[in-house]
């Protein structure tokens, strides 16, 4: 509802003990019995980050330093998901493989070359991650031998729109786990020990 007034605020001044500002979102620790919810980055809070197929393999790793992340969905103009690249499909071998395959020097190569394209991502229906636990998503992870898996649900029209992502870093990092990054299998590795232990 709409107000004809709003009042202002009361303020304060800074305290004399200190004031303190959080410069990074530290997502809560969690348990493997956790609601899946708490490991899920949640599309409709915080905006996906995106590129174009067309665009070049520099631009999406440059896009990804400038946004601190480490994946990036590929779309369309109408904002239809085409794919997904990653850190590691960007600085690992697979631009060499792109470029020998398709006879290109590395600075032609463009993120349709080395994205994993539509067909091979895995999905989960939110409706699903609403009753998991964290543990039923890193068994999923494992299960699909992925890094990332993406939650889908229903827009008012009925189209499936990704609305999270589950990311086995950031699920290590919320379970107290430091991991390299870009290492898959020790990732699970770590995470199922975790899983042994619990």
């Amino acid at each position: 509802m709409t107000r004809a007034n709003y009042p202002a605020l009361a303020t304060g001044a800074v305290s004399p003990a200190g004031c303190f500002v959080s410069t990074s979102l530290t997502p809560p620790p969690v348990r493997l019995d956790s609601p899946a919810l708490q490991v899920m980055t949640d599309l409709t809070r915080i905006p996906a980050a995106s590129i174009a197929a067309a665009a070049s393999v520099s631009e999406a790793n440059q896009s990804m330093i400038y946004r601190g992340v480490r994946m990036l969905f590929v779309v369309d103009d109408a904002k239809q998901l085409q794919g997904v690249v990653t850190a590691s499909d960007v600085l690992g071998e697979r631009p060499l493989q792109a470029a020998q395959n398709h006879g290109l020097a590395r600075d032609e190569l463009r993120v349709a070359h080395i994205m994993t394209p539509v067909a091979r991502l895995d999905t989960i229906e939110l409706s699903m991650v609403t009753r998991a636990e964290v543990g039923h998503v890193v068994a999923t992870l494992k299960a699909c031998g992925r890094q990332h898996a993406f939650v889908v649900d229903r827009d008012a029209h009925g189209r499936q729109v990704v609305c999270g992502v589950f990311s086995a870093t950031q699920i290590a990092r919320q379970l107290g786990m430091p991991l390299p990054t870009g290492e898959t299998a020790r990732t699970f590795a770590e995470i199922e020990a975790a899983l042994a232990a619990a």
